[in-house]
């Protein structure tokens, strides 16, 4: 074991702080990318235009699910490592995570390219939207590979005890995203084109910042033979990964199922398929803000208690847990508030629009679809926290609970008794059992946990 390493002698409250910080503001930029592009669209092009974003959105859900596998998986897997005492092996899980996020991000892009408007339509693109979400992602998947270098790059650039690098670099790319948006969209009239090119060119900045940190790695350096991809370091960090990595696949499948449905109920209704596909849109992207607080704050949690199992510091463990379920919880009520009594001005922020049916259904959506968001810090933390001890097959059961088990099948069953607003009605039953189900888990674990202190306690 190290017991210099500060993830051990540093008390949990400030490491958290430092920690959780960074990564709130990295996750929360990283939505960003988004944001920017559906303010700058939704001023400029309109509906139309947030429809489109809103049909992309799935690719992009996609790249951060890769960006977590490798990212988070790498980085647990390195902690975890070094809290052993190994530094030498656990260098090796850093270069092959660099090394799987750059060749994931290239794959995705080229199928993207080869398939690019079939795959829309099965994101539930209608014909009068088709046009612009082409436009928009043609361009935005030249990008692939740079957001998935950086967004899982900056984990990897966090396991290194340097939290604020990883938030700079992302920080830079988003600024560049939205100088770029403004210049493109208002002043050169590029529209959904511009909005996508900005994109690209800030993401691009930020993935040869994280690059420049990989190669100057402080807690043992990085050098070319660990840029080699081994099986038993690649099988590894994506074991550590793939809860995260679950869970974002499993919100682009429910994103896509959502698209349709929304398009199909949309049309029997009043308010036809263009609204409730761009209200879905905003209110997904105003959601992902959100969930990247409650996302971040997890991340920070995980190098902390990946270190500190490893190093058999079970108190520590469990007192970063709880403490990011507080802040957590703290955080999603004040979220739940906003979405509850101030729907429409969040909506405003992104184009107004002429029809009151659009602003019906955005705030009747608002209210209902995320009326549990103050529950919903419990399952990203707690799957996330096996994740760190090494309990992938948990995490991802906890991380397919909201929207595979239980989210997906109401989305398909409540809308056949009560329309489009049994969409609405799905989500909250969801986050209520999902959060249920965490705690339980999280419980039980707890029980072994404590029995391992009692035990080592003994031995002294």
């Amino acid at each position: 074991m190290n017991p210099k390493n500060k993830l051990g002698m540093v008390p949990v409250p400030k490491l958290l702080f430092q920690f959780a910080v960074p990564s709130i503001i990295s996750m929360i930029v990283g939505a960003l990318y988004n944001i920017v592009d559906q303010f700058f669209i939704g001023h400029s092009v309109g509906e139309l235009g947030n429809a489109a974003t809103n049909v992309a959105f799935p690719l992009s859900t996609s790249c951060l699910a890769l960006a977590l596998l490798f990212g988070v998986g790498g980085a647990a897997a390195f902690n975890l490592t070094m809290g052993r005492g190994k530094p030498e092996q656990a260098i090796h899980y850093i270069g092959n995570a660099a090394v799987m996020l750059f060749i994931s991000g290239a794959f995705l892009c080229v199928i993207t390219n080869l398939f690019l408007e079939p795959l829309l339509i099965a994101f539930g693109a209608p014909s009068d939207v088709l046009p612009y979400a082409m436009d928009y992602t043609g361009i935005t998947a030249f990008g692939f590979p740079f957001l998935i270098l950086s967004t899982g790059g900056g984990h990897l650039v966090r396991a290194d005890g340097n939290p604020r690098a990883a938030m700079l670099c992302n920080i830079v790319g988003a600024l560049i995203n939205t100088v770029l948006d403004a210049v493109f969209v208002f002043v050169l009239q590029m529209g959904m084109k511009g909005a996508a090119l900005a994109t690209v060119i800030g993401q691009i900045v930020a993935a040869m910042l994280i690059l420049s940190y990989l190669i100057r790695y402080k807690t043992v350096k990085l050098e070319w033979k660990h840029l080699r991809l081994k099986w038993n370091y690649t099988s590894m960090l994506t074991k550590l990964g793939v809860a995260n990595f679950f869970n974002q696949i499993a919100m682009m499948i429910v994103q896509i199922i959502l698209n349709k449905s929304l398009t199909y109920y949309g049309a029997m209704s009043q308010y036809g398929e263009a609204i409730p596909l761009a209200c879905a849109g905003i209110i997904s992207k105003v959601g992902m803000v959100f969930f990247s607080i409650c996302i971040g704050l997890s991340h920070g949690m995980q190098p902390i208690a990946s270190f500190n199992y490893g190093a058999e510091n079970y108190r520590k463990v469990k007192e970063v847990y709880l403490l990011a379920l507080k802040i957590g919880t703290a955080i999603s009520v004040v979220a739940f508030l906003l979405f509850q009594f101030f729907p429409r001005q969040i909506i405003d922020f992104f184009g107004s629009s002429q029809s009151e049916a659009y602003y019906l259904f955005a705030t009747r959506y608002f209210r209902i679809y995320m009326f549990f968001t103050f529950l919903n810090a419990v399952q990203p933390i707690s799957s996330n926290l096996f994740t760190s001890i090494g309990k992938p097959e948990k995490g991802v059961f906890l991380s397919l609970t909201r929207q595979i088990l239980f989210l997906l099948p109401l989305i398909v069953i409540f809308p056949l008794f009560a329309g489009i607003d049994g969409i609405m009605y799905a989500a909250p039953i969801a986050d209520l059992v999902a959060a249920v189900v965490s705690l339980v888990l999280v419980k039980k674990e707890f029980f072994r946990i404590n029995q391992l202190i009692e035990k080592k306690e003994n031995e002294v």
